[in-house]
């Protein structure tokens, strides 16, 4: 994909949002499907599920939403399939911002582009987090210790990643690049079986959504060494942030964001952010999502899209340096 089209097809879309006006919605839909391309369980599947939830009695849901999961691909398969859905705002697709920032300098053949989808809104944003489990010595507490065990030992140094090319994978890298330090990715099928695996004792780190590492933190089993924000998170006050060890563009406050297929009515768009920013500030959803690391955190359309735009400027370089795309 040239990047010159992608920033275009983005700037378009956002100006266009910004001045077409929003009509109401002629009739609230029966029901809304939300793709998620994570398995059951993760804290992004939270998202999609509490505000799935929420979406009935509103101007665009009758009924309450419901979640399809479709694990694999690091998300790639659930913009594939909305790609296909039909354009009446029954089905969006919750994703991570670097599925369609990231990705396309990634993925050579994606079988999706930007302008097949529509922003509708964020959902939440994460703070992603290096951990090390049983499989390192208790006495590596810190980044510090981590980096230099791994560079001692090679034939163990391992991190997991919810899918090759997702933004905890492209973390690691440049972690270890920046250091100076091969540390082996191990793609998996999502948080889940990774932070299994790492529990486990099969793989020495994993990088992954820090929120998705809170309830195994509780049993010792698990150490956070270092989180990707700005600043601390929220969650984990006392970690420190990869800026703060020394790694300043290890750094990433990634959010989930609600998306349409491209042609959904603009009044269908307008309904939708209605009902999502409605369920983001109910506060039983605030609360779920702090309880595995989320910070709730709606947007109209164009700041989604903005933003959007944002990273993928970013880390164009960055994906460059680390030189990973699907046919490495």
């Amino acid at each position: 994909m040239q990047r010159r089209h992608f920033l275009n097809t983005m700037a378009g879309a956002a100006t266009a949002g910004a001045l077409m006006p929003f009509p109401a919605i002629a009739q609230a839909l029966d029901q809304v499907k939300v793709i998620y391309g994570f398995p059951a369980g993760s804290a992004g599947d939270s998202v999609a599920r509490r505000v799935a939830e929420k979406l009935g009695g509103t101007a665009y849901s009758k009924n309450p939403g419901y979640v399809e999961n479709k694990p694999g691909a690091g998300g790639r398969i659930a913009l594939e399939t909305l790609k296909a859905a039909p354009a009446d705002g029954s089905v969006l697709a919750l994703a991570p911002v670097s599925a369609l920032s990231v990705y396309p300098y990634i993925y050579p053949k994606l079988t999706y582009k930007p302008e097949d989808v529509t922003a509708v809104s964020i959902g939440a944003i994460m703070f992603h987090g290096l951990a090390v489990g049983p499989a390192v010595p208790a006495e590596v507490k810190t980044l510090k210790d981590f980096l230099a065990w791994a560079k001692a030992h090679p034939e163990k140094a391992s991190y997991g990643s919810p899918g090759a090319g997702s933004m905890p994978h492209l973390l690691g890298a440049l972690l270890g690049m920046r250091a100076g330090v091969e540390i082996k990715h191990v793609p998996y099928r999502g948080t889940v079986p990774s932070i299994t695996d790492l529990v486990g004792g099969q793989i020495a780190a994993a990088m992954n959504p820090s929120g998705d590492y809170l309830q195994y933190m509780k049993t010792g089993r698990i150490r956070v060494l270092a989180t990707s924000g700005k600043k601390r998170s929220p969650f984990l006050p006392d970690v420190p942030t990869f800026t703060e060890l020394g790694y300043p563009d290890v750094t990433s406050e990634e959010w989930f964001g609600f998306y349409a297929p491209a042609r959904t009515p603009a009044a269908t768009i307008a309904a939708a952010n209605a009902a999502i920013t409605q369920a983001l500030k109910d506060k039983a959803v605030v609360d779920a999502l702090a309880l595995v690391g989320l910070v709730a955190n709606a947007s109209s359309p164009q700041d989604m899209a903005a933003d959007q735009k944002a990273e993928y400027e970013r880390w164009g370089p960055l994906v460059r340096q680390i030189g990973f795309t699907s046919e490495s």
